[in-house]
């Protein structure tokens, strides 16, 4: 076949499959309060969305974290025939390889990264739609790669159109502990954990003021991460890991997101802790969406109140919290720590996919695919993880 045949072909199949897709327009957003209106109607409810692509939350790590290393937002709009927005992709662009990748906003502080959908979009979209998107996107120009890391094969209760790319299973799995309607209270933690942690927790009631609370006021924000901001790097350090909450912008990230009050209840970033009098005792923070909590971050007292376990106690107290509320799922980020593996009886998978939109990004995204599959080959050999470990143990930090 000529290469004028070969033309001829791909622009006839890619007609074809415009008029199989909804996708009518796509437009490319480079700022994000230029998207906000579009941004939010996204978010309400009846639509198809995580909190970790809230625009507060968003807004928020790409004013201090993003534009600190240098994030430029490429925020992908698609629409149908009668201009209604379609799904919104929140990117942003960064230089890697000497070439222009588009990657989810958020970086590390997301654990899932997904579009905000409409939400019969969501449910019916198909491989001519998904394809169309990505045709149109690289016709727009502007990336040479997209770098779509970190995302679930399902959200709540739809699977992730997106899987319909090219993918590849992402460094690590997310353990979720899934929270049936009406569950008793031993399906989801046993009695005999239960009854070791209430055995622990009774020493903690010995303390002045010893309480389990959510962070409700703007001086239960400011305490607590007065609190988390001093210990953490101890507890960093002690593990001969850098600190990350260090790096700039980070801690206003975590403060404004914390801070910012949610138009439907709650903050962008939820705070739980166990608390006396003298000190905060743990703390766990995360996302929620009336449906899920998903953990980010979490420390515990650096004095003898330490010995009693009081991060599990609270995670404890989580669990049954949300199970009253109605939630279906806790997951405790992305990792396989031991804490994580006592209250989550499931693995949940997260996959990548890198799609070149120029030949330049077919190199990049080959790298980029092959540091991956390298480091999940590496987290799922205990013989290679126990290897890292070592080494890591004897660095400085």
């Amino acid at each position: 076949m000529t290469m004028m045949a070969e033309l001829i072909e791909a622009r006839t199949a890619d007609r074809m499959a415009a008029a199989q897709s909804r996708i009518a327009d796509v437009e490319i957003i480079p700022d994000i309060d230029s998207a906000e209106p579009i941004w939010r109607a996204l978010e309400q409810t009846g639509q198809h969305c995580s909190p970790y692509q809230r625009f507060d939350f968003l807004s928020a790590w790409q004013r201090h974290v993003g534009r600190a290393e240098g994030r430029q937002p490429f925020i992908v709009v698609a629409r149908d025939v009668e201009r209604r927005p379609l799904l919104l992709l929140p990117l942003g662009l960064e230089r890697k390889f000497g070439v222009r990748v588009a990657g989810f906003l958020g970086g590390k502080h997301s654990t899932f990264n997904m579009p905000l959908w409409r939400r019969d979009f969501a449910a019916s979209a198909g491989e001519a739609d998904i394809a169309e998107l990505i045709r149109r996107m690289r016709d727009i120009g502007g990336a040479d790669l997209l770098a779509f890391e970190q995302q679930p094969a399902r959200w709540n209760d739809l699977a992730n159109p997106l899987a319909r790319l090219p993918h590849q299973p992402s460094v690590n799995d997310c353990p979720v502990l899934v929270l049936p309607p009406g569950a008793a209270p031993s399906d989801l933690i046993s009695n005999s954990m239960r009854r070791r942690l209430k055995g622990k927790e009774r020493k903690l009631q010995e303390l002045p003021g010893y309480r389990y609370a959510q962070a409700r006021t703007q001086a239960d924000v400011d305490r607590l991460l007065e609190a988390f901001f001093r210990i953490k790097p101890v507890r960093m350090a002690a593990q001969n890991l850098p600190n990350v909450f260090a790096e700039p912008g980070v801690a206003d990230f975590i403060r404004q997101a914390c801070s910012t009050e949610l138009s439907g209840g709650g903050r962008a970033i939820e705070i739980h802790a166990l608390e006396c009098d003298d000190e905060m005792i743990a703390m766990y923070a995360g996302v929620a969406d009336g449906s899920r909590y998903s953990m980010m971050f979490n420390t515990y007292t650096l004095s003898d109140a330490a010995r009693y376990s009081p991060g599990l106690i609270l995670m404890r107290h989580i669990i049954d919290h949300y199970a009253a509320c109605g939630y279906r799922w806790i997951d405790l980020g992305i990792g396989s720590d031991d804490y994580k593996k006592m209250f989550c009886k499931d693995l949940e998978p997260i996959f990548d996919s890198f799609i070149p939109l120029t030949p330049r990004g077919q190199v990049a995204g080959a790298a980029l695919s092959a540091i991956g599959r390298g480091k999940h080959a590496v987290k799922h050999s205990p013989a290679m993880m126990q290897l890292v470990q070592r080494v890591r143990s004897v660095l400085p930090r």
